[in-house]
């Protein structure tokens, strides 16, 4: 990844509002996603659906106030805005219930998705929103008919893991990210056991993925990149909240390889990038790269 040539990104997928116990939040990987790649001065485009109700309305303002182009969020006449409701555990760690259906479950491969797609250097999506054949199916065409580097987020929320769904995207993606957890469920699904390490790279050659990231919480990541792994412990910090901190992580991973910095000092970004977020309440708190950069967090 770097910033040379044509430069469109593309966050697909979910956007809704996660019901937290102190009050809704905007929330969806990809929203989270593509506010957090603003944060870091990259303009992404958005792409899913809302429908006609205040909660979309309501969501629109929020995404063009954050500086979102909304002109690839759709309106559902029939299917409601998406609404999650959310846990946290004592230790701020979230648990999700996802209700369907809901207007991000119906996003279509329209003219304007078309152009996207051709112009897009780079997709971010998810497994989540590939749950109803109608996105599914949008997705899928959108990745046919576009050359650019398709960037997997794993997203293993059940009743929404089917194998056969998430291995086809698997098989799909030049890149992909996803938790320590997630990891070891796919491979027991292949019979595969072992350290982290070798099921990283052993990830990476079933499903031909060059580049393999795995999130580890509070202990940190590693990256599987040219054939290296990178290793970091993670940035010790008094958790608010972790909804949104694996979003901002992806986001800093990504600012930080489109800058062509070494694989090494991207994950340091990026799990500074999330550490921050967690020790903040809200998916999507405002900062700046220089407060990621900034040597005091960086000793927190």
């Amino acid at each position: 990844m770097n910033q040379s040539g044509k430069n469109v990104i593309a966050c697909f997928g979910e956007v809704l509002w996660d019901m937290l116990p102190d009050g809704p939040q905007p929330g969806g990987a990809p929203l989270n996603v593509a506010i957090h790649l603003k944060r870091q001065k990259i303009d992404p485009m958005l792409v899913s659906r809302v429908g006609n109700d205040q909660d979309g309305r309501q969501l629109r303002e929020f995404l063009t106030s954050s500086g979102i182009d909304v002109k690839f969020l759709q309106t559902d006449e029939e299917l409601p805005t998406s609404r999650v409701n959310i846990q946290l555990d004592a230790d701020k760690n979230a648990t999700y219930e996802i209700c369907e259906p809901v207007a991000w479950d119906n996003v279509r491969f329209d003219e304007p998705l078309v152009k996207l797609s051709e112009d897009a250097s780079l997709i971010i999506f998810g497994t989540l929103a590939s749950r109803n054949a109608a996105t599914r199916r949008t997705l899928l065409r959108f990745l046919d008919n576009s050359e650019g580097l398709r960037f997997l987020d794993v997203n293993l929320r059940p009743p929404y893991d089917d194998r056969e769904l998430v291995e086809q995207f698997l098989g799909l993606a030049d890149f992909v990210k996803l938790n320590e957890e997630e990891l070891m469920k796919i491979a027991s699904w292949n019979s595969m056991k072992g350290p982290l390490k070798k099921l990283t790279v052993w990830l990476s050659d079933k499903f031909v993925c060059a580049d393999v990231c795995v999130t580890r919480g509070a202990n940190g990541a590693l990256l599987y990149r040219d054939g290296v792994i990178h290793e970091h412990p993670g940035f010790k910090v008094d958790a608010v909240d972790t909804v949104g901190a694996g979003d901002a992580f992806l986001a800093g991973l990504v600012a930080g390889l489109l800058k062509n910095n070494a694989a090494g000092a991207a994950l340091e970004y990026a799990c500074a990038t999330g550490a921050f977020v967690a020790s903040k309440p809200g998916a999507v708190p405002e900062y700046l790269p220089s407060d990621i950069a900034s040597p005091d967090f960086r000793k927190a």
